[in-house]
């Protein structure tokens, strides 16, 4: 080859790699984007329910009696997030192992009609009705270990899936499983200081620009995303350039790029909830959170807890998942899961796939082996991801 073809060559391929930078663009995307096939089971204002999978897949799973799980994403999260393309669906995977998944989808929750939500609406009300309708679609009673439903949730959803259990023990809660979730809010960069610059004012400076705000505006929350991950973001341009003839290499990043900027805002009132009492005075550290002067005691779930965390992860560090191990003691029994990805490689992508998702099928499977018996073992250790993930506690 000349010194010549390799421009030449390049200057043929032009009009194909101008298709792609459009796509990216302008266009509609690289690949489609594709949903798992599922049912609307309610579809109503923070409350829209969806069970994924065929009426076939249904019966099989409740002909062997297989729990239903429940998938509870952040409030300023879309719920996609389980189901974000066919290699990074998390709903796709439980279908495979023959587990019905159902999603909750809170819409748009940051909108100016939802400002008055707060934590205690999710809690005592959203997500315990999602539950009786889990359980009454899944065909199961509404009580019992052996059919119950398995909560799970990734980052805030985990928070909401640990106060459900703790404010309403009679719910049909087999187990909940919180997958990046923080649980130390002094464990996480940035918020001691945070807490130090405002004590002066007890917090009141910040509650008055998200008053002023109504809340946290998607807008604020996708650009702070995005800023958690600021090396990725510079580092775009030349990565597309670089990658401008792979596809499947671009259609993943173009998958993150669409979560991206599906990402809600917080209500008025969750958002000063958030500040107030798991921020500014860290509530949550200490197991027992008051919301509209109602203590909820985490320390009282007693249903089995399954957690994951990263030192990779920017958002929600390793101590503060951790720190549900000192945090759950009533539980019947707790596991901690280290997979070292980032905070959404935890519950999508390769890492997920190869280390979160069999991890969450053995605490299932033995949840299922054993039945309504309380003196089961607990799953033990079963370290993952080699070296850099070497860590999981458990306690039962």
């Amino acid at each position: 080859m000349s010194v010549l073809d390799r421009p030449r060559r390049l200057l043929e391929r032009l009009p194909d790699q101008a298709r792609t930078l459009y796509s990216l663009t302008l266009g509609d995307g690289i690949r489609p984007d594709v949903q798992t096939e599922h049912t609307t089971i309610a579809d109503e204002p923070l409350r829209t329910l969806r069970r994924y999978g065929t009426e076939q897949q249904l019966a099989d799973a409740r002909s062997r009696g297989a729990s239903p799980v429940l998938l509870l994403p952040p409030p300023a999260v879309s719920a996609r997030c389980y189901d974000l393309s066919p290699e990074t669906s998390l709903v796709a995977h439980l279908l495979d192992t023959g587990r019905i998944p159902y999603v909750l989808d809170h819409g748009a929750t940051g909108s100016r009609e939802h400002r008055r939500i707060g934590f205690e609406d999710f809690f005592d009300d959203i997500i315990p009705q999602a539950l009786v309708r889990v359980a009454a679609d899944h065909g199961s009673a509404t009580g019992g270990d052996a059919h119950a439903v398995d909560l799970a949730a990734w980052s805030l959803g985990g928070t909401i899936s640990l106060l459900t259990a703790a404010a309403r023990p009679d719910l049909p809660i087999r187990s909940v499983t919180a997958i990046g979730t923080p649980l130390d809010y002094s464990a996480l960069p940035g918020y001691p200081l945070l807490r130090a610059v405002n004590k002066p004012t007890g917090g009141m400076a910040v509650t008055a620009v998200l008053r002023t705000l109504g809340g946290i505006p998607a807008p604020a929350v996708r650009v702070a995303y995005r800023a958690s991950a600021w090396q990725r973001e510079i580092r775009k341009p030349a990565y597309i350039l670089s990658n401008i003839d792979d596809h499947a290499t671009l259609a993943r990043m173009e998958v993150i790029d669409r979560f991206q900027d599906s990402m809600l805002g917080y209500t008025g009132r969750m958002a000063g909830q958030m500040w107030g009492r798991l921020i500014f005075r860290d509530e949550l550290a200490t197991g027992v959170v008051t919301i509209d002067g109602a203590p909820v005691d985490l320390t009282s779930i007693t249903v089995p807890i399954q957690l994951f965390g990263s030192h990779r992860d920017a958002i929600v560090s390793w101590d503060a998942a951790r720190h549900g191990l000192e945090l759950f003691g009533s539980a019947e029994e707790v596991h901690f899961t280290t997979v070292e990805t980032s905070h959404l490689g935890l519950i999508a992508g390769a890492d997920a796939a190869e280390h979160t998702w069999p991890r969450i099928d053995a605490f299932y499977d033995s949840l299922d082996a054993r039945g309504d018996q309380p003196d089961s073992e607990p799953i033990g250790h079963h370290p993952v991801g080699g070296d850099t993930s070497a860590d999981e506690s458990s306690i039962g």
